[in-house]
């Protein structure tokens, strides 16, 4: 399993009708697909725009499209301001 972050930038205006959304759409993913979820941000903003992160922890093989299908029947794009970026984590080996 691995873990999965995916971030990206939000205008200050949009905020409040976006973060209903993101929970929401989490809030079905963790239902249907058995995945913790999270919801970040940075502090602070720069130029009227918030940086979000939706983490994901140990989630299976295949989650990434269903992540996608979410986002998409979530309608969040219009509301961001960017593209969505995802990077993928794995644990490290024990020491030996």
């Amino acid at each position: 399993m691995v873990d999965l972050y995916v971030y990206y930038k939000v205008r200050d205006a949009d905020t409040a009708q976006l973060a209903p959304l993101v929970r929401a759409m989490q809030a079905q993913l963790a239902a249907s697909e058995g995945v913790s979820v999270q919801l970040k941000r940075r502090p602070g903003n720069a130029d009227g725009l918030q940086t979000w992160m939706e983490v994901y922890p140990a989630v299976p093989a295949g989650f990434d499209a269903a992540l996608a299908r979410a986002v998409l029947d979530a309608g969040l794009e219009p509301l961001l301001a960017g593209p969505r970026r995802a990077e993928v984590f794995t644990d490290l080996p024990p020491c030996a």
